[in-house]
């Protein structure tokens, strides 16, 4: 079983795992349909990925997909800590430009559900730092897009200046 927490963003869930220990270690479900569809959520998964950051300081750009290639996501850290910001993207919402940030952390096991049209974000708090994605729509180039880090509409409150980041994510134009 899993224990959904929401956030100052509605659609935005914390969900944490209940791990079965015993003397090898633990075992625990990250995604059930059942849970899932009890609060609305569809578990659907069409690609599943990782992030590996080799260095503390990585920032990961706020990449999303644009209608009708919008995607959800399930991000958990399996080793290192994040800190992992989502901002709601979706024009015609109350929580329009807000956004709420967490700490993953490979200890912690704690996930973040984003529905579609949220950006995502993090920036790594230890070295190697691998988070680990379920993702509900395909890449799609044609769809790709990604908001800035420091664009000041959002005033992301970030722990700390990234070291690392790639020249796509630091060339971002401003949000419309």
């Amino acid at each position: 079983m899993m224990t959904f927490h929401g956030t100052r963003l509605s659609a935005i869930l914390e969900i944490d795992i209940a791990p079965e220990r015993d003397e090898r270690g633990f075992f625990a479900r990250t995604c059930c349909r059942k849970e899932f569809g009890a609060r609305e959520l569809n578990p659907a998964v069409a690609q599943c990925s990782i992030s590996f950051n080799p260095n503390k300081g990585t920032l990961r750009g706020l990449p999303y997909q644009k209608a009708p290639r919008r995607e959800r996501k399930l991000a958990r850290s399996t080793r290192g800590a994040a800190y992992d910001v989502v901002i709601d993207l979706r024009p015609r919402s109350p929580t329009f430009a807000k956004w709420r940030a967490a700490t993953l952390t490979g200890t912690n096991h704690r996930m973040a559900h984003m529905p579609e049209g949220y950006g995502h974000d993090f920036l790594t708090l230890e070295d190697t730092t691998e988070l680990s994605y379920q993702i509900s729509e395909f890449f799609h180039p044609g769809s790709a897009r990604g908001v800035r880090r420091n664009d000041f509409r959002f005033q992301i409150g970030w722990p700390a200046l990234p070291k690392v980041i790639s020249e796509r994510d630091r060339s971002y134009a401003d949000f419309r």
